[in-house]
Protein backbone atom coordinates (compact mmCIF):
# COMPACT_ATOMS: atom_id res chain seq x y z
CA UNK A 1 0.00 0.00 0.00
CA UNK A 2 1.75 3.47 -0.79
CA UNK A 3 1.28 6.48 1.62
CA UNK A 4 1.60 9.60 0.19
CA UNK A 5 2.72 12.52 2.96
CA UNK A 6 0.94 16.11 2.72
CA UNK A 7 1.72 19.30 5.30
CA UNK A 8 -1.72 19.80 6.84
CA UNK A 9 -3.32 22.95 5.62
CA UNK A 10 -6.79 24.07 5.94
CA UNK A 11 -8.14 22.21 3.54
CA UNK A 12 -6.99 19.06 5.19
CA UNK A 13 -9.04 20.22 8.25
CA UNK A 14 -11.85 17.52 7.10
CA UNK A 15 -9.13 14.55 7.07
CA UNK A 16 -7.08 15.58 10.38
CA UNK A 17 -11.13 15.50 12.66
CA UNK A 18 -11.02 12.61 10.52
CA UNK A 19 -8.09 10.97 11.89
CA UNK A 20 -8.53 12.17 15.41
CA UNK A 21 -12.10 10.98 16.06
CA UNK A 22 -14.07 12.02 18.57
CA UNK A 23 -12.37 11.61 21.47
CA UNK A 24 -9.26 13.73 20.04
CA UNK A 25 -6.71 11.55 19.43
CA UNK A 26 -5.31 11.31 22.83
CA UNK A 27 -7.64 11.60 25.79
CA UNK A 28 -8.69 14.77 23.67
CA UNK A 29 -5.58 16.00 23.28
CA UNK A 30 -5.71 17.39 19.73
CA UNK A 31 -2.35 17.83 19.51
CA UNK A 32 -2.15 20.95 22.11
CA UNK A 33 0.28 19.09 24.79
CA UNK A 34 3.08 21.10 23.62
CA UNK A 35 1.59 24.45 22.42
CA UNK A 36 -0.63 25.07 25.57
CA UNK A 37 0.74 25.48 29.43
CA UNK A 38 -0.61 23.01 31.61
CA UNK A 39 -3.06 25.39 33.81
CA UNK A 40 -4.68 26.02 30.16
CA UNK A 41 -4.89 22.67 29.41
CA UNK A 42 -5.92 21.75 32.53
CA UNK A 43 -9.14 23.74 32.14
CA UNK A 44 -9.61 23.20 28.78
CA UNK A 45 -11.86 20.40 27.39
CA UNK A 46 -11.32 18.30 23.90
CA UNK A 47 -13.62 20.80 22.45
CA UNK A 48 -11.44 23.90 23.36
CA UNK A 49 -8.28 22.11 21.94
CA UNK A 50 -10.37 21.26 18.69
CA UNK A 51 -11.25 24.89 18.23
CA UNK A 52 -7.54 26.14 19.36
CA UNK A 53 -5.78 23.72 16.85
CA UNK A 54 -8.44 24.25 14.12
CA UNK A 55 -7.21 27.98 14.53
CA UNK A 56 -3.27 26.94 14.25
CA UNK A 57 -4.18 25.25 11.27
CA UNK A 58 -6.22 27.63 9.67
CA UNK A 59 -3.32 30.40 10.66
CA UNK A 60 -0.46 28.47 8.53
CA UNK A 61 2.10 27.66 7.87
CA UNK A 62 1.12 24.18 7.96
CA UNK A 63 1.71 22.89 11.45
CA UNK A 64 2.39 19.27 10.70
CA UNK A 65 1.93 16.18 8.21
CA UNK A 66 -0.48 13.71 7.57
CA UNK A 67 0.34 10.54 6.19
CA UNK A 68 -2.41 9.29 3.37
CA UNK A 69 -3.51 5.66 2.19
CA UNK A 70 -6.04 5.32 -0.06
CA UNK A 71 -6.88 8.49 0.48
CA UNK A 72 -7.90 8.13 3.99
CA UNK A 73 -5.17 9.57 6.93
CA UNK A 74 -4.25 7.15 8.59
CA UNK A 75 -1.10 9.19 10.33
CA UNK A 76 -0.13 12.72 11.57
CA UNK A 77 3.29 13.99 12.71
CA UNK A 78 3.32 17.32 13.98
CA UNK A 79 6.84 19.23 13.11
CA UNK A 80 7.96 22.84 12.72
CA UNK A 81 9.71 25.13 14.06
CA UNK A 82 10.52 25.07 18.28
CA UNK A 83 8.91 28.31 18.95
CA UNK A 84 5.45 26.83 17.78
CA UNK A 85 5.44 24.01 20.36
CA UNK A 86 6.78 26.69 23.42
CA UNK A 87 5.85 23.93 26.18
CA UNK A 88 7.95 21.52 24.32
CA UNK A 89 11.17 24.22 25.19
CA UNK A 90 10.59 23.98 28.83
CA UNK A 91 13.25 24.01 30.80
CA UNK A 92 12.28 20.67 32.82
CA UNK A 93 11.62 18.49 29.87
CA UNK A 94 13.76 16.43 28.43
CA UNK A 95 12.92 17.72 24.98
CA UNK A 96 14.45 21.46 26.11
CA UNK A 97 16.80 22.67 23.49
CA UNK A 98 20.69 22.47 24.58
CA UNK A 99 21.15 26.20 23.45
CA UNK A 100 18.31 27.83 25.00
CA UNK A 101 18.47 30.63 21.95
CA UNK A 102 17.36 27.54 19.56
CA UNK A 103 13.88 28.14 21.51
CA UNK A 104 13.22 30.78 19.28
CA UNK A 105 15.00 30.33 16.74
CA UNK A 106 12.92 29.61 13.55
CA UNK A 107 15.67 27.62 11.89
CA UNK A 108 15.60 24.85 14.60
CA UNK A 109 12.78 22.56 14.31
CA UNK A 110 11.26 20.33 16.34
CA UNK A 111 9.39 16.99 15.37
CA UNK A 112 6.46 16.61 18.62
CA UNK A 113 3.86 14.28 18.37
CA UNK A 114 2.76 11.62 16.30
CA UNK A 115 -1.03 9.76 16.20
CA UNK A 116 -1.03 6.97 14.03
CA UNK A 117 -4.77 5.30 13.26
CA UNK A 118 -5.20 2.09 15.02
CA UNK A 119 -5.32 -0.34 11.97
CA UNK A 120 -2.24 1.28 10.54
CA UNK A 121 0.41 1.07 13.05
CA UNK A 122 3.49 -1.74 13.16
CA UNK A 123 3.72 -0.76 9.08
CA UNK A 124 6.04 2.08 8.87
CA UNK A 125 3.81 4.93 8.63
CA UNK A 126 6.26 6.80 11.35
CA UNK A 127 9.39 6.04 9.09
CA UNK A 128 7.51 8.11 6.23
CA UNK A 129 6.45 10.69 8.20
CA UNK A 130 9.71 11.43 9.29
CA UNK A 131 11.39 10.71 5.95
CA UNK A 132 8.84 13.46 5.02
CA UNK A 133 9.27 15.86 7.63
CA UNK A 134 13.04 16.32 7.19
CA UNK A 135 12.16 17.02 3.16
CA UNK A 136 9.80 19.67 4.37
CA UNK A 137 11.84 21.14 6.95
CA UNK A 138 14.68 21.01 4.26
CA UNK A 139 12.28 22.84 2.18
CA UNK A 140 11.37 26.07 4.79
CA UNK A 141 14.94 26.74 6.13
CA UNK A 142 15.57 24.54 9.43
CA UNK A 143 19.22 23.89 10.12
CA UNK A 144 18.04 21.38 12.37
CA UNK A 145 15.69 18.89 13.59
CA UNK A 146 14.72 17.71 16.82
CA UNK A 147 12.73 15.09 18.45
CA UNK A 148 12.60 13.67 21.64
CA UNK A 149 11.12 10.11 21.35
CA UNK A 150 10.91 7.29 23.77
CA UNK A 151 13.49 4.20 23.76
CA UNK A 152 11.53 1.74 24.78
CA UNK A 153 7.75 0.27 24.44
CA UNK A 154 6.09 -2.40 24.85
CA UNK A 155 3.63 -2.30 21.98
CA UNK A 156 3.08 0.00 18.59
CA UNK A 157 -0.46 1.01 20.72
CA UNK A 158 1.77 2.39 23.46
CA UNK A 159 0.53 5.68 25.13
CA UNK A 160 3.82 6.65 25.57
CA UNK A 161 4.48 6.39 21.78
CA UNK A 162 3.42 9.86 20.91
CA UNK A 163 7.08 11.58 20.72
CA UNK A 164 8.02 8.80 18.56
CA UNK A 165 10.42 5.86 18.95
CA UNK A 166 14.16 6.17 19.07
CA UNK A 167 14.68 3.33 16.64
CA UNK A 168 12.70 5.34 13.71
CA UNK A 169 14.72 8.50 14.08
CA UNK A 170 18.35 6.76 14.39
CA UNK A 171 16.99 4.78 11.35
CA UNK A 172 16.74 8.83 9.64
CA UNK A 173 20.02 9.30 10.97
CA UNK A 174 19.20 11.48 14.16
CA UNK A 175 22.09 11.39 16.67
CA UNK A 176 21.44 11.58 20.45
CA UNK A 177 22.74 14.76 21.40
CA UNK A 178 22.00 14.86 25.36
CA UNK A 179 19.40 12.33 28.00
CA UNK A 180 18.40 14.36 30.65
CA UNK A 181 15.72 11.32 31.36
CA UNK A 182 16.04 7.64 31.00
CA UNK A 183 14.70 6.26 28.24
CA UNK A 184 13.69 10.07 26.28
CA UNK A 185 16.57 11.42 24.42
CA UNK A 186 17.30 14.81 23.07
CA UNK A 187 17.50 13.57 19.18
CA UNK A 188 18.96 15.87 16.24
CA UNK A 189 19.36 15.82 12.73
CA UNK A 190 21.60 18.75 11.28
CA UNK A 191 20.53 20.31 8.25
CA UNK A 192 22.40 23.05 7.66
CA UNK A 193 26.07 22.98 9.02
CA UNK A 194 26.68 26.72 10.83
CA UNK A 195 28.65 29.49 9.76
Amino acid sequence: MSTTIAPLAPELWADFEDLFGKQGACYGCWCTHFRLAPAVRRANDKQRNKDHIKARIEAGPPPGLLAFEDGKAVGWMQIGPRADVPEWNNPGRGSAPVDPADAADASVWAISCFFIRLKARGRGISHRLVEGGIEFARQNGARLVEACPIDLSRDSRSIGLFVGSSRVFEKAGFERVVERKPGRPLMRLVLLQGD
